[in-house]
């Protein structure tokens, strides 16, 4: 079968994450600049070797002292480290709608761990000016020690200001090549 080619719609995509903060609420961020590739047999997903880049630079969550900071060496060290990679390995089907387990490795400051994320495929469709399109929402967590982001601050209740785990969210739309 015929390889088919696809690229990221940045208009159409998202990707963000969520955080505990002094554990009692969540704060968002989101990443601006970010490059997503697959290569499918067809238009079979479960078949595609994907890979994505994410500039570090381009974080926001709403509060520029906050961005400094996650761009600095207590976090991302984007001076050193400017980019956040997957690769995917593996996909398995979970059920009959589409979904599927996407497996991959991923890469911060320099450090690779495999990961599962949960992937609920939209479907692939036509839009108004003939370009084929396929959505995506992906969904995972990751322990962000695990990637060597260890910084933290002790409340003065004796809680931590940030947690371990980080939930990650994308609404990706890839169009056809």
């Amino acid at each position: 079968m015929a390889k088919t080619k696809w690229v990221l719609d940045p208009a159409h995509s998202e990707l963000t994450f969520k955080i505990r903060h002094l554990m009692i609420t969540n704060v968002t961020g989101r990443f601006n600049d970010f490059q997503v590739a697959a290569e499918t047999e067809g238009e079979d997903f479960l078949t595609a070797t994907a890979s994505a880049t994410v500039d570090v630079d381009s974080i926001t969550t709403g509060s520029a002292d906050r961005d400094k900071h996650l761009r600095s060496p207590d976090f991302f060290d984007v001076n050193q480290f400017r980019n956040i990679t997957f690769k995917a390995t593996k996909s398995e089907s979970v059920d009959n709608d589409g979904s599927y387990d996407l497996y991959g490795d991923l890469t911060i400051r320099n450090i690779t761990k495999n990961i599962k994320l949960a992937v609920e495929f939209g479907g692939v469709v036509k839009d108004p000016w003939g370009n084929t399109k396929a959505g995506f929402t992906i969904t995972g967590k990751i322990n962000r020690k695990d990637f060597g982001l260890t910084w933290n601050a002790t409340t003065e209740a004796g809680g931590v200001m940030v947690s371990d785990e980080v939930r990650l969210h994308g609404e990706i739309q890839l169009l056809k090549q």
